[in-house]
């Protein structure tokens, strides 16, 4: 990938990211990346084959966290794995959990992310540790950590270390 290529993706990336897809031209995204729009074209047809582009680039960083657990046998480290992925999280990870939920909403058909994986991994676990409702545990587990990563998507400034600690005693973790 050339200089000016990387450029384009880090101005969409950032740009689809703080103003939305859909709110975001090619123009202005040639603009933040000091190219000229037609170099857009070149390299990636139109504005959804730039978003495809980012969107395999975030999917494969995802992914990355996302493969440790679903690789894990342990059912006590798969859920502690899960519930402190969110409180681990660099700038640059966090960027791409924020498209991550952008695009879930703005393009839910090219979003090639799925937690589809990660749920059945979880309740594998909650099956080995014999909850009686694994599949509801699961959800739940999905859902508080949306809330959570939506949450410090927003900059909000709760103790996320005690509610991590709240998170792993509750499951009886630590």
């Amino acid at each position: 990938m050339t200089l000016k290529q990387t450029k384009i993706l880090e101005a969409a990336l950032e740009l689809f990211t703080s103003e939305g897809y859909h709110a975001t031209s090619t123009y202005k995204i040639a603009k933040y990346a000091g190219v000229s729009e037609g170099l857009i074209f070149r390299h990636f047809h139109n504005k959804e084959g730039l978003a495809k582009a980012i969107i395999k680039d975030t999917s494969i960083k995802i992914n990355k966290h996302l493969d440790s657990i679903t690789k894990e046998d342990d059912p006590k480290l798969v859920l502690i794995e899960t519930l402190n992925l969110p409180f681990n999280l660099n700038s640059s990870e966090i960027q791409n959990w924020n498209l991550f939920f952008k695009l879930k909403w703005e393009l839910p058909d090219n979003n090639p992310i799925t937690m589809e994986l990660i749920k059945k991994t979880l309740i594998k676990a909650f099956t080995k540790l014999r909850y009686k409702h694994p599949e509801h545990e699961a959800n739940l587990v999905l859902n508080i950590l949306e809330g959570i990563l939506s949450s410090i998507l927003q900059g909000q400034d709760e103790d996320q270390n005690a509610f991590n600690t709240f998170l792993l005693n509750k499951y009886g973790l630590i």
